[in-house]
């Protein structure tokens, strides 16, 4: 059947004009194939590209699950395969405030847990701190400090969070700029509050 009689829409399908790579074909490689169904650690696999027949047939050999045992293969399945595994950080390495990471929870209902709980912490503090204004509040919270801090435990956490994220600390790295004028900002709110008068 020539190619364009074929539907124009196919999940992986790179329109090509080289031929594809199955030996004696003469058909268009527009899906691209690994040359070994075998999985490496060094990275992905060499790839081919081949006609939609062939793909087809090398699709319909492929198994995952080839050389698994009966416990990788259960483990492979599960709903939370692949959560454990850390995944990429979008901050340099060694950074003094990253979050925590999708692989510091063992099943992802427990990243939701740790929202609503956060959520509910912050409706604690509102309670325990009536005096402060909602941006107090947020000050406080950004700053680390309990409810019953007073002025000195506000001078003492501003002077080890500028310590924490200035660059001169952080070996000229830069990044923390913004979160270092977040401190600042949230210290000179707090410090003409009357809560710390």
């Amino acid at each position: 059947m020539p190619s364009s009689a074929r539907p124009s829409r196919f999940h992986g399908r790179v329109p090509r004009e080289e031929r594809c790579a199955a030996p004696g074909c003469r058909e268009a490689g527009e899906f691209r194939a690994p040359v070994s169904s075998h999985r490496s650690p060094d990275g992905p696999p060499p790839y081919r590209w081949l006609c939609l027949d062939h793909v087809r047939e090398f699709n319909a050999g492929y198994n995952f699950f080839e050389g698994m045992s009966a416990d990788q293969i259960m483990a492979a399945q599960s709903p939370t395969a692949g959560w454990e595994t850390e995944s990429r950080t979008f901050r340099p390495a060694g950074s003094a405030d990253l979050p925590p990471r999708w692989a510091d929870f063992k099943d992802p209902m427990d990243a939701l847990g740790a929202r609503f709980r956060q959520r509910m912490d912050a409706a604690r503090r509102e309670a325990a701190t009536p005096g402060l204004s909602r941006e107090e509040q947020d000050a406080m919270q950004l700053m680390a400090l309990p409810a019953d801090a007073d002025r000195a435990a506000l001078r003492r956490r501003y002077s080890e969070l500028v310590r924490k994220y200035h660059p001169d600390r952080n070996g000229g790295d830069r990044s923390f700029e913004t979160r270092l004028g977040a401190v600042v900002e949230a210290y000179q709110l707090l410090r003409k509050s009357k809560a710390f008068a």
